[in-house]
This record gives C-alpha cells, sequence and structure tokens, in this order.
C-alpha cells in the first residue's frame, strides 16, 4: 500500500467530520444562545423567579435538556462498573441519575436574581468531536464563577456531558458514592438508591403542595 493509498482513509475521516460539523451550530454559540434564551425567560417570568416548579420544569425540558448527553454522563459518573452493567441495568441508571441531576438542576432556577453569564475565548478545529466552552457567571458584588462546558459532537448536534464549577466535575463528583454503593449492593443497590432518593424528593414536593 503506497503512502497515498494509506492517506485516503484519514482524509475521507476529516471530509466527514466536516460535513458532519458543518451542519450544526458551533458548541460555544449553542451555549450562548441557550443561556441568553433561558434568562431572558427568567427574567420575564414572574413565576419562575418565585419558584413555581412546573414552569422550571418546563423551561428546563424544553430548552435545556435536549442539549445534555444523560447516557454519557451516567457512564463517567458509574465508571469501570458501566462494562459491567446489563443493558437493563445501564438504562435504569441513566433514568434514575437523569432524574436527580434535573432536580438539582432546577434549584439553580429558584436562586437567580441579575446573574450574567459572559463567555470566554474559544478555539476548535474542523475535525474536533470534544471540546471546552469556558463561561463566566457575573453577579454584583460576588467573586466570579468559571464554568466549563464539556461537549462532544454526535448526531444530533453537540451534547454537554459534564459542567465543571470552579474547577469541580458535577459528574465526577458523584463517581466516589457511586462506586462505595455499588461495592455494598452491586449496580442494582445503586440503582435502588437513586430511585429512593427521586421517590422520596418526589414526595416532598407533594406534601409541600408544589405539584
Amino acid at each position: 500500500m503506497t503512502a497515498l493509498q494509506k492517506m485516503i482513509p484519514a482524509v475521507l475521516t476529516y471530509c466527514a467530520l466536516g460535513v458532519a460539523h458543518a451542519g450544526v451550530i458551533a458548541p460555544d454559540a449553542l451555549i450562548k444562545n441557550t443561556v441568553d434564551e433561558v434568562i431572558g425567560i427568567i427574567k420575564q417570568d414572574k413565576d419562575i423567579q418565585a419558584g413555581d416548579p412546573k414552569k422550571i420544569n418546563a423551561l428546563v425540558d424544553a430548552k435545556v435538556l435536549p442539549h445534555f448527553d444523560f447516557t454519557r454522563m451516567t457512564q463517567l459518573a458509574v465508571g469501570r462498573y458501566w462494562r459491567t452493567a446489563t443493558p437493563e441495568q445501564k438504562q435504569a441508571l441513566v433514568t434514575e441519575f437523569r432524574d436527580m441531576l434535573v432536580r438539582t438542576y432546577t434549584k439553580v432556577f429558584t436562586v437567580y436574581r441579575d446573574q450574567s453569564v459572559e463567555m470566554k475565548p474559544f478555539r476548535m478545529s474542523a475535525d474536533d468531536t470534544e471540546v471546552t466552552v469556558k463561561t463566566v457567571i457575573i453577579k454584583p458584588g460576588t467573586q466570579p464563577i468559571p464554568v466549563d462546558y464539556e461537549m462532544r459532537i454526535s448526531p444530533d448536534g453537540w451534547k454537554v456531558f459534564d459542567i465543571s464549577i470552579e474547577g469541580v466535575s458535577m459528574v465526577m463528583s458523584y463517581r466516589g458514592t457511586f462506586a462505595s454503593e455499588i461495592q455494598a449492593g452491586g449496580i442494582d443497590g445503586l440503582i435502588n438508591t437513586l430511585s429512593n432518593k427521586n421517590s422520596n424528593a418526589e414526595s416532598d414536593m407533594v406534601k409541600a403542595g408544589v405539584k
């Protein structure tokens, strides 16, 4: 095989990636557009500012969740144990972890006041499949908070698979706890723990009259 023949697969791959990326919005633009749109909605909706859970959940479902790769997020949090999980266990883990993350994420909207988000300089190559989009949350009278979005390309465009706040990975912060749960009760033990936490949180919301 000649050197030219060896180069063909690499060139074809590069071109395919370029075509795939050309038809989707750039990762930094995706983050900026989503953040701007969500903040704009919050500023105009007094119910969301007051913590209305139905409106907050609707906003998150429509504008935020479509841009997250929850399977990848769960895989990273579970770590090496992911390889030994059955397809059914993997699906259950993704479902429960997603519900927990969504519940955590929606709490952010209840404390939003007058923050703004600044996009940091961003560069990427045409063949990049994973990138980091850096932002800073600005609130008058407080120190800026760096928030980084880890993203990768998918058939549906760029998706977030981790968020780091002040250098701490949201997904990886669960790995130690998940490992302990799995060592104590196996994959099913972790699923049950997550399911119970989600169920208890749901019950608390019902008792509080916010469902």
